[in-house]
C-alpha cells in the first residue's frame, strides 16, 4: 500500500477555491479510492490567505519538503487538490516537482486534474502551470487597479492609521485614540522631540495599536502621515512596512475628518525637516573604535554614537530605556583604554611579529576558495537544496567576488614588510591606525563592555582562549 501525503493550501481567491475542508475531504476520498495510507501527520495544511507565489514563505510547504527529503522517504506521493495549490510560479513548481519526482521518487498528483505519465500529460501539465501564473498575476494586476481606483475615489484601501477606525468605508476618528494623537501634534509643535513624546505614553500607560510600547520612530512615522489632515496616502510599490521606497504614493483628498489643522501639520512638519537637517550635518562619516562594543546597564541596548560626538544608548534615543547613559565618546574611549593598562599591563604587553605571508599567495588560495564554493553552490541547485533565485542571486555575488580578488592579483604590488613589535596601548592612542582598524582589536579583546552612568562603572568581559 502505498503512503501518500496531502498538501491543502487557501489563498484569498474568495468563492473559486474549495474550503481547506472541502480540498481534504476531495483528497481522502481519492486516497481511499486508490488504495492510499493517508496519516494525519502527513497532512500539511497552510494557514488562510498563503499566497502560492514564494515557496519560501510557505511553512507547511518547505516543512514538507523537509520531510520528503528524509531517507528513506516517508511517503510516496504528494495529492492536491490542485496543481495550483503547489504552485502559482512555474520556476517553483519546476524545481521542487523536479526534485521530488526524479531525485526523491516522490510523484506529485492533482486529485482533480489527472493526468498519466505520456508526453502528452507533461505538456497539459505545463500548460495547466502557465495558466496558474497567469492567473496569480492577473489577480495581483486587477487588485491594484481596484485599489488605485478607491484610492482615487478617496476611500481606505490600508488598514486605519492610529486614531481611526473603518466604518461604511470610510475613517472614522476613534473617540479614545484621536485625542492622543492630536496630543502628540500638539507635543512636538512645541518642540518635545519624538523620542520624549514616546517617553511619555510608555509612561501614561498608552500602547499602540498593535498593543505595543512607543518608540521615537513610531512616532516620527504617526507625525508623517498625511492621513490627519484628511488625506490618503497609497504606494502601490510598496508591500508593508516604513521601508523607504524610490516610487512615489499617491496622495488624494480623503472622505475623512481630519484630526488636525493645516496650521499645526505645517509647523510639525517644520520641526521634523530642521531635526533631520541638524542630524546630517553632524551625522558621524567613519567607523569609530567602540562601535558595536559598549552596551547599556539597564537595558542591554548598545550604545551608539550621536550627533555630539558622544555614545548614547539605543533604547534611550528610541524611547524604551528610562535611564541617559550618555557619555563622550573621548572620555569613554581613555576610560577603557586605562581600564587595559591597569587589567592587563598592557605597557609591557606587545604584539609577537607575524610569521611572513606572500600577499599574492594569500589572493590565489582566496580564488580557489571562492571557486570551489562555486562548484558546491552548483551542486546544491542540482540536488534541489537551494531554489532558482537563491542559486542565481549567490551565484552572482560569488563571481563579483571572483572578479574583485583576480583584479587585485593583477594591480596590487607587494612590498615585503619589516616586522617589529607593537605597543598595543600606545597603538590604540595613537593615529597609526584607522578608526576603523581600532574596533577589529577592541573586539579581539573584549567579548563587550558594560556601561553603567547611575554608577559610573565598567564592567569589562575579555575575550577567552
Amino acid at each position: 500500500m502505498k503512503i501518500a501525503a496531502a498538501y491543502i493550501r487557501v489563498s484569498t481567491d474568495g468563492q473559486l477555491e474549495y474550503s481547506p475542508d472541502s480540498q481534504l475531504k476531495v483528497v481522502r476520498d481519492y486516497a481511499q479510492k486508490n488504495g492510499m495510507l493517508l496519516p494525519e501527520s502527513f497532512i500539511f495544511q497552510e494557514e488562510e490567505g498563503i499566497s502560492g507565489k514564494q515557496a519560501e514563505k510557505r511553512p507547511a510547504f518547505m516543512r514538507m519538503i523537509g520531510m520528503a527529503k528524509q531517507k528513506p522517504k516517508p511517503f510516496d506521493c504528494i495529492l492536491l487538490w490542485k496543481f495550483s495549490r503547489f504552485a502559482r510560479s512555474r520556476r517553483d513548481s519546476i524545481v521542487y516537482k523536479t526534485m521530488l519526482r526524479k531525485q526523491l521518487g516522490i510523484d506529485v498528483i492533482s486529485v482533480t486534474e489527472q493526468l498519466g505519465d505520456d508526453k502528452l500529460s507533461l505538456l497539459l501539465e505545463a500548460v495547466i502551470e502557465a495558466m496558474d501564473e497567469y492567473y496569480s498575476i492577473n489577480l495581483a494586476e486587477e487588485v491594484k487597479r481596484g485599489m488605485l481606483e478607491k484610492v482615487s475615489r478617496g476611500e481606505p484601501v490600508t488598514p486605519p492609521a492610529y486614531g481611526y477606525r473603518i466604518q461604511e468605508k470610510r475613517y472614522i476618528p476613534n473617540s479614545e485614540t484621536a485625542p492622543v494623537v492630536r496630543w502628540m501634534f500638539e507635543q512636538r509643535a512645541q518642540g518635545i522631540s519624538c523620542k520624549e513624546i514616546a517617553q511619555q505614553l510608555n509612561e501614561m500607560g498608552i500602547p499602540t495599536a498593535r498593543g505595543l510600547r512607543w518608540e521615537a520612530r513610531a512616532v516620527e512615522y504617526l507625525l508623517q502621515n498625511p492621513v490627519y489632515i484628511g488625506k490618503i496616502r497609497w504606494n502601490p510599490h510598496r508591500s508593508s512596512g516604513r521601508q523607504e521606497t524610490q516610487q512615489p504614493s499617491m496622495l488624494t483628498e480623503g472622505n475623512h475628518k481630519p484630526l488636525v489643522d493645516l496650521a499645526l501639520w505645517a509647523e510639525v512638519q517644520n520641526q521634523q525637516n530642521r531635526r533631520i537637517r541638524r542630524e546630517r550635518q553632524c551625522l558621524p562619516k567613519r567607523c569609530y573604535p567602540l562601535r558595536g562594543l559598549v552596551f547599556c546597564s539597564s537595558c542591554g541596548a548598545p550604545l551608539v554614537k550621536s550627533a555630539r560626538n558622544a555614545l548614547q544608548c539605543c533604547g534611550y534615543a528610541h524611547g524604551n530605556c528610562t535611564i541617559s547613559h550618555y557619555i563622550p565618546n573621548q572620555r569613554l574611549e581613555e576610560w577603557i583604554y586605562c581600564t587595559l593598562d591597569a587589567d592587563l599591563s598592557l605597557q609591557n604587553l606587545q604584539m609577537a611579529p607575524i610569521p611572513h605571508v606572500n600577499p599574492e599567495s594569500l589572493l590565489h588560495l582566496q580564488v580557489e576558495r571562492e571557486k570551489k564554493k562555486l562548484e558546491r553552490l552548483r551542486d546544491a541547485y542540482e540536488a534541489g537544496a537551494e531554489t532558482l533565485e537563491d542559486y542565481c542571486r549567490e551565484k552572482a555575488r560569488l563571481q563579483a567576488r571572483l572578479t574583485t580578488l583576480t583584479a587585485d592579483m593583477k594591480r596590487l604590488s607587494f612590498p615585503s614588510v619589516a616586522h617589529k613589535p607593537i605597543n598595543i596601548s600606545s597603538l590604540l592612542r595613537s593615529n597609526q591606525i584607522t578608526g576603523q582598524e581600532k574596533n577589529r582589536l577592541l573586539h579581539t579583546i573584549f567579548k563587550r563592555i558594560v556601561f553603567d552612568s547611575t554608577k559610573n562603572h565598567l564592567d569589562c568581559y575579555y575575550q577567552t582562549v
